[in-house]
């Protein structure tokens, strides 16, 4: 028996070993993954930008948004599986396992292949809405219909990676990304610069890179097929009901968090925009700097969610206390490391993106203010990751809701409106938002009613 389960291990064993230095460990390709992501996903708008103009720029950055709603429900029902797959993985109930993966893999394509259909038929709905500039329709037109087409990939991609992670292997979604940023790259100069495609040039490009990355992904799922049970055969991919309704009942908060974010987002950005081009500047800049300040972190929360679930699974929940405590060390220290730029050389942190004076001495006082942001989320995020890693479906739920709306438009409006704090009072409102679900994360931990839950493995 205790061969079989070590033959069918996959990355590391997180219910084993030195927590902090496992933590750490299983952290770092993640951490670099996500920093490549966010290196990569620039390419697009600034080859387009050098050599198309405002027009492909706009084009590229109207066409886009829709991926950028993709992307996180992909990422959030990833999410799901990697929690579930976790917990099952400490539990050591193989027969699930394959159940999962199965499951997660047949319903992420099948949701994929809607949107793809979705986004075509209501492609131009879709920009009207969006306010595209008339003279950038063509150009966001043909990104979007072409990208639409990279959905299945992003998804396929995705699942691959909460499964891998899931077991306790982060080194190869590195890998996997890695081949995207190269194919990118590549084709963005080739097809781009060289054969001036416009827009739909760098659409094929994102495309192509999306596949290279699922691609690559899906070769070492079939290379390591016996470790996974996984056979390319119809029975394989049969969806569990049981499973899919937890994949579910798990995704959706992941899913519905991450859109509400991003769409308070848009409205504090579209409030801010109305203060003039040197605020606008100012806000876009910092919202850049304030992801790459939180890669570190969210790689960590990532790994500390999977590292959890797996010692829940396993049915040690001490250990899975300690966890948390280590990702709280790790996240600290990012956020004062952080926060030591931010007052030491803000100035040149801004220079990086402008040569604005205006836009580099608001800078000064935006960076000041998100400081409390950077603390607030290196506290929440090791919380927030017992939450997802023990499957607490309603309070992450809660949660979605009171930090990607309630808190960080309320606060906003409290503010700017109330406090007649003007445009300030939008970043205040952006830097206070993650203080209320952090305590309250906080306080559930504290409760150790997380000790006592049942499983989803269990269910």
């Amino acid at each position: 028996m205790e061969a079989t389960i070590k033959k069918k291990q996959v990355g590391r064993n997180l219910t084993e070993g030195p927590i902090f230095s496992t933590l750490l460990l299983f952290a770092v390709p993640i951490i670099i993954t996500n920093l490549i992501q966010q290196l990569y996903g620039m390419v697009d708008l600034i080859v387009i930008g050098q050599f198309v103009g405002s027009t492909g720029t706009v084009g590229v950055s109207t066409g886009g948004e829709i991926a950028d709603l993709i992307t996180p429900v992909a990422m959030g029902f990833s999410t799901a599986g990697q929690i579930f797959i976790a917990q099952l993985a400490g539990a050591r109930e193989e027969q699930r396992i394959k159940d999962t993966v199965g499951t997660l893999l047949t319903f992420m394509l099948i949701c994929s292949a809607a949107l793809v259909v979705l986004a075509i038929l209501f492609c131009k709905p879709i920009l009207r809405l969006l306010n595209c500039p008339q003279e950038a329709v063509t150009q966001a037109e043909a990104y979007l219909i072409i990208t639409a087409f990279g959905f299945p990939f992003i998804f396929g991609y995705n699942a691959v990676v909460g499964i891998l992670r899931g077991m306790g292997e982060s080194k190869r979604p590195l890998l996997f990304v890695s081949v995207a940023a190269v194919v990118n790259i590549v084709l963005d100069v080739i097809l781009v610069a060289v054969f001036d495609m416009q827009a739909a040039g760098t659409a094929i490009a994102t495309t192509f890179s999306q596949f290279g990355s699922f691609l690559a992904a899906f070769i070492y799922l079939w290379k390591r097929r016996e470790k996974f049970d996984f056979e390319l055969k119809r029975s394989y991919f049969t969806m569990k009901k049981d499973i899919l309704l937890i994949l579910i009942k798990l995704g959706i908060p992941q899913v519905v968090r991450s859109l509400l974010v991003r769409f308070s987002l848009l409205w504090i950005n579209s409030n801010v925009n109305a203060y003039g081009l040197a605020v606008s500047a100012t806000n876009s800049v910092g919202n850049k700097i304030q992801k790459f300040a939180e890669v570190f972190n969210q790689g960590v929360d990532t790994a500390s969610a999977a590292m959890i679930g797996q010692n829940l699974g396993a049915k040690k929940p001490e250990r899975a206390r300690k966890t948390t405590w280590s990702t709280l060390s790790l996240t600290m220290m990012s956020a004062t490391v952080a926060c030591s730029l931010c007052l030491l050389i803000p100035q040149h942190i801004y220079g990086m993106f402008t040569a604005d004076e205006a836009v580099i001495s608001l800078g000064v006082i935006y960076l000041h203010i998100m400081m409390i942001q950077f603390f607030a989320s290196a506290f929440i995020g090791p919380f927030q990751a017992m939450v997802t890693g023990c499957g607490f479906v309603s309070l992450g739920f809660a949660i979605g809701i009171l930090d990607g709306v309630v808190c960080k438009i309320g606060l906003s409006l409290l503010f700017v409106h109330v406090m007649n704090m003007g445009y300030v009072g939008y970043f205040w409102g952006i830097s206070c938002s993650r203080i209320l679900p952090g305590l309250l994360c906080f306080s559930y931990f504290m409760s150790g009613k997380w000790k006592t839950r049942r499983l989803l493995s269990e269910r």
